[in-house]
């Protein structure tokens, strides 16, 4: 197939545009593309409860090391045909043992970095409420409504991680595909997928190390179907 239109997705809603249906129709019915969501596993302890996002590059703790290696275990007698990842440091550790193990290159996509969260960064969870004056835990709601000082905002993440996730669909129809990345942006590509406002993704939990799958059946009224949610592989 011709590369996107990556321009024309920038303006684009999933399941509505012209650009999106072109995607699908190399999607053969009865022959789905699967998509495994991967988030990193457990980072170093200093940044627990730390709003690191895009801004603070952290490494795993020994227990992040060991969600990479029960990730590649868990996935060593699927198959797949390609890897997808975030640049960050904690992301490139967790799929080292998977793209070790299947002799795979990763293509790392800038756009699938953490969000930025502006002025929360460095910020512990309980912090929040003390200096900004609301609740970490209402994250998702607030950056798609006043959004967060100096960070990104909901329409800036679609625009940066939607291109991504279609490119990604356009070039590998009817295969499987290891996309490592963050929670938050595991939570913008299901956003996208099922046609959800952002705010509605905080009924999901995204775990370290954890494994989300989501089929693309597009002869399907709904293509987009998740088979698996937040499933962590034993350590």
């Amino acid at each position: 197939m011709p590369p996107c239109d990556l321009a024309a997705f920038q303006t684009c809603r999933l399941g509505e545009s012209a650009p999106w249906k072109e995607v699908l129709k190399a999607h053969l019915p009865n022959h789905p593309t699967t998509l495994y969501l991967i988030r990193h596993g457990e980072v170093e302890e200093r940044y627990h409860k730390v709003f690191g996002g895009s801004r603070i590059d952290m490494a795993l703790s020994p227990l992040g090391v060991q969600h990479g290696q029960a990730v590649a275990q868990w996935l060593k007698d699927t198959k797949i045909d390609a890897i997808y990842a975030s640049p960050m440091l904690r992301v490139q550790q967790t799929l080292a043992p998977l793209a070790e193990q299947r002799d795979l290159k990763p293509t790392l996509i800038p756009d699938l970095r953490e969000v930025d969260f502006g002025e929360w960064t460095g910020q512990r969870w309980d912090g929040v409420q003390e200096h900004f004056g609301v609740s970490a835990f209402d994250w998702l709601e607030i950056i798609e409504t006043q959004g967060i000082a100096n960070g990104e905002s909901a329409d800036e993440l679609t625009q940066r991680v939607q291109p991504a996730l279609l490119q990604i669909l356009h070039d590998h129809p009817h295969q499987s595909v290891a996309i490592f990345c963050h929670g938050g942006i595991i939570r913008v590509i299901l956003a996208l997928m099922l046609e959800q406002p952002l705010r509605h993704m905080a009924h999901f939990n995204i775990e370290y190390g954890s494994i989300t799958v989501v089929e693309v059946q597009p002869e399907k009224k709904h293509a987009f179907e998740i088979e698996l949610m937040n499933y962590c592989p034993p350590v």
